[in-house]
């Protein structure tokens, strides 16, 4: 039986105060994570962060950090490089002071390079970001995301790729971005879900799925894949959250899923009721 985590992806909608009490605010829905959204820029101080993290761990919700948009590691401007790893560093140092367990990012885009070799790129610039994680925490990842546009470093093979070759890097998976990147024709039932999960477990081991780090959304796409996230409740739009929640179930896996609806703990909550209904309340981490 899986142990499933649920929370919103940044400040809680309904919060009223500061965000260092989302936390208990969190545990009052019945939610249990939470992901600090840092998209546009790291903006916490130190003695916020520190109180978050104390606010979490007395509420039992487990934090992850999502690290800033503007980070291209296979750019060939060097500025932009250096600029890149520096703000992973500083969402790095904000992390291991909340004691989340991952530091979700975009590794970057193909530009004029070809995908070899951004990839390779993206795994030379991110050694040092690796090796600077690990001397301020030893319980600290980073957690490479599969990404929703076309132009971007991030599918499926890239990520279980970039996660093999470095320490202490493991696998977010967005089923919304994989399902805009294929333009609607993957994560259209329960056995696409069982397919990424065995490809992550195949590549990467058990290790770096447990838990397995998940963005969920229903989601609008063009051409170039993802355009924008949509509720759950919206139709006309995919994948169907309960293909997540079957084929978790039905691997085992545990998970920590993240809303990146924009109805953000609302729909947290909605995911949570699915999945209780689909696998019963024991599959629920208190």
């Amino acid at each position: 039986m899986p142990k499933l985590r649920f929370g919103p992806a940044g400040k809680p909608l309904n919060l009223k105060s500061d965000i260092v009490y989302a936390p208990r605010y969190l545990r009052s829905l019945g939610l249990s994570s939470m992901e600090y959204a840092a998209v546009r820029g790291v903006k916490i101080d130190e003695y916020r962060a520190r109180m978050l993290g104390e606010e979490a761990r007395r509420n039992g919700v487990v934090l992850s950090l999502h690290a800033p948009y503007a980070i291209n590691l296979a750019s060939k401007n060097e500025a932009t490089v250096k600029a890149s790893i520096e703000r992973l560093k500083t969402a790095i140092e904000v992390s291991a002071i909340m004691e989340a367990y991952v530091v979700v990012f975009h590794p970057g885009w193909y530009g004029n390079a070809s995908k070899r070799e951004s990839l390779e790129m993206v795994v030379k610039n991110l050694e040092p970001v690796v090796e600077y994680a690990k001397s301020l925490s030893e319980n600290l990842w980073l957690g490479v995301e599969t990404t929703g546009r076309v132009s971007q470093i991030g599918d499926l093979d890239e990520v279980i790729e970039i996660c093999s070759r470095l320490e202490r890097v493991r696998p977010v998976i967005d089923f919304a971005h994989i399902y805009a990147r294929s333009m609607g024709r993957f994560i259209v039932s329960k056995d696409d879900v069982l397919r990424v999960i065995d490809a992550l477990e195949k590549s990467l081991g058990r290790e770096s799925i447990s838990p397995l780090h998940v963005h969920y959304s229903k989601i609008e796409y063009g051409r170039g894949g993802e355009i924008r996230h949509r509720t759950l409740n919206e139709d006309g739009y995919g994948p169907e959250f309960r293909y997540v929640c079957e084929a978790l179930c039905e691997a085992g896996i545990d998970a920590i899923i993240i809303s990146e609806s924009p109805l953000l703990e609302l729909d947290a909550l909605k995911m949570k009721e699915i999945c209780v209904n689909i696998c019963g309340s024991k599959c629920i981490s208190d």
